[in-house]
Parts: structure tokens; sequence; C-alpha cells
């Protein structure tokens, strides 16, 4: 579980989650628990994802995959073991009086419907049932709003929900959220046709080996980035009506399209 969780990686999810927190007005240190939570249960799904059952990848942020490192049943239990120790924490927490309960029964429900059948989930399965078809660009958008964005999605709305967001001020960060869910696919697939794997930590070009429909295979890389940078900017428009606290999650939306990694 530690091999794994502490490999490194970007840390996009938690730190949208305690960035969503601030620019409502919360407290990061409030939503700590959620932030280690969502982490878990993405490097679970890593754990998964690379097992030969499912992508059969050998590195992982610039380090063997669990399996490799130790053996596939080890890395079976180490994701299971991480999901359930996510739930762990999110339900330890000590609630203060009956909103404040409210508040993280509601992330709770959150974060186990996103990564659950109704989204991640099937969002994986959608991806592995459609190697070697080609996907309309409305098909693969939601496929990936399922594998990728729920979770992101997800992490902001947790974080402002516990940094007591508005009505308002919650519409327009889930517009923010499903533009850089998106746009962060969008350029994770870019990155794998162009990207360097020293940089990466992973390999490049596995999605046309095991051809997957991609949103370069359908559109091209320059109308991908054109793509890519559309969504970043309509991110960036859903937070005009926010002060200088939500400027983290304008500088996310920057670095998601132009990472290198």
């Amino acid at each position: 579980m530690k091999y794994s969780l502490m490999a490194g990686g970007k840390r996009i999810r938690p730190v949208l989650c305690i960035a969503a927190t601030e620019a409502v007005g919360g407290k990061a240190d409030d939503v700590l628990p959620a932030a280690c939570a969502i982490e878990m249960i993405h490097t679970y799904s890593l754990i998964h994802d690379d097992l030969p059952a499912i992508d059969n990848d050998g590195f992982r942020r610039g380090k063997p995959t669990c399996h490799i490192a130790f053996d596939e049943a080890t890395a079976i239990l180490a994701g299971d073991a991480l999901l359930t120790l996510a739930f762990q924490i999110l339900s330890s927490i000590e609630l203060k009086n009956e909103h404040y309960a409210l508040k993280w029964l509601s992330v709770v429900h959150a974060i186990s419907r996103a990564a659950g059948y109704q989204e991640m989930i099937e969002g994986q399965m959608r991806d592995i049932s459609s190697e070697g078809i080609m996907l309309t660009l409305n098909e693969l958008e939601e496929m990936h709003s399922l594998k990728t964005g729920a979770i992101i999605e997800a992490s902001i709305y947790c974080g402002a929900i516990i940094g007591n967001g508005g009505i308002e001020q919650m519409r327009q960060l889930e517009i923010y959220a499903k533009n850089i869910g998106l746009a962060f696919q969008v350029t994770d697939d870019i990155l794998n046709v162009e990207g360097d794997p020293k940089i990466m930590g992973k390999a490049v070009g596995t999605d046309k080996n095991r051809k997957k429909s991609t949103y370069p295979s359908i559109m091209g890389i320059n109308k991908s980035r054109e793509f890519a940078e559309k969504l970043a900017g309509n991110a960036l428009q859903s937070l005009d009506g926010f002060d200088n606290r939500s400027d983290p999650l304008r500088a996310i939306a920057g670095y998601i399209i132009k990472r290198k990694r």
C-alpha cells in the first residue's frame, strides 16, 4: 500500500479538493481527510488498472508497478486495502454537530458514487470493451467523464461542500470540474502519443498498441490540443465570480494542459 501511495504522482485530485475548499472561504485542514481518501482511491484504481488482466503495465510513477514489485495477489490486496482504508478515514471524522455530520455523509456518498459501478468502474469497463472499436467523440467524452472525470468532480464537490460553498459557487465549480476533468484526459491522450517516458514515469504509445479510441486518433494532435485549451478556458471563465482565493484553481487549469507528465 505504502509503496504505491508514496511513489509520487501529481496529487491533482487532493489538491483540487483543498483548493475548492479555500476558493469558497474554507480551511484546508477541514477537508484533509477527504483529500487523503480520494488519493487512496485513485491509487487503488491505478494498482488494479496496471494488472495483467487489465492494462498489463510495468511502470507507474517512475517505478515498477505494484504487481511487478511484489506479485499479482499482493497488488490486488493492496488496492482493496487502500479502497477500504479511504472509507475508514472518511468515517472517522469527529462530528461536531448534526449539520457537520450531514456534510460528511454527503462527502462519503459523493466519493462512493464516483468510485463505484455507476461512474469510475463503468468508465473502466467501457474503456476495456471499446478496445479495437472506433468510438464517436460523444461516446469517448462520456466514457472519460465516467472513468476520469467523476473522481475529479467529486474532489471539487467535496472541497466546496466542506468549505460551506454557496449554491451559485457550487454550480460554477461543477462547470469548472467538468471542463478540467475532460481537459485532463485529452492531455493524457496527447502525452500517450508524444510524451517522454522518462518524464512521465510510464510507457507511451500504449493506447495505439491496444487500439483504443483517443482524442488524437479521432481529432488529430493539433485539434486535440486546441480542444484542451478551450476546455481550460471554459474552466477559467467559470471562476470569474470568485476572488483571489480561487487562484490555485486557476493555476491548476493552466497546469493540466501544459504538463509533461
